[in-house]
């Protein structure tokens, strides 16, 4: 199950955008950073130079994703939308609450592409761990943060 925690999971198109932005931190951020440095350097001392910790604090940040970006890629399991009758990674989902009208879609991510605005949740959220495995037709509860419950009904996997 520890490799289960460690995978990330990805579409195509997410791994594909990492890997850009990846080399452009490398590349370009990079140099840019180098250069902002070797500036502020020129500015005078550099204990009250608030350029100088700035571009340290910008260089800081750069390496951050740097690093983040390569643990991703690193442990990254591209999944595609799939159909099929339970639901997993790569699903798309329509779920009604009991006694609504209202439906509501959900795509079912790894959590580095997760949206909630765009209505894609990741695997490892509350309702994205509720939705995993089930199948169209089944209905749940879901347990709220405030710890109400509430049922909802399986209408599509595709």
């Amino acid at each position: 199950m520890e490799d289960d925690e460690r995978k990330e999971y990805l579409t195509k198109e997410k791994y594909n955008e990492l890997t850009n932005e990846l080399n452009f931190l490398r590349t370009t951020k990079r140099t840019e950073n180098a250069r902002q440095l070797e500036y502020a350097k020129t500015l005078g001392d550099l204990a009250e130079n608030a350029e100088y910790h700035e571009a340290r604090e910008l260089q800081a940040l750069t390496e951050d994703r740097i690093r983040k970006i390569e643990y991703i890629l690193k442990n990254a399991e591209i999944v595609s939308h799939k159909k099929g009758e339970a639901i997993e990674i790569g699903s798309s989902v329509v779920v009604q609450k009991e006694r609504e009208k209202d439906k509501r879609e959900f795509l079912i991510v790894g959590s580095e592409e997760a949206d909630s605005g765009r209505g894609w949740i990741s695997h490892n959220s509350p309702m994205g761990s509720a939705l995993m495995g089930k199948k169209k037709g089944e209905e749940f509860v879901f347990r709220v943060p405030n710890g109400a419950k509430i049922k909802y009904k399986i209408l599509k996997v595709s």
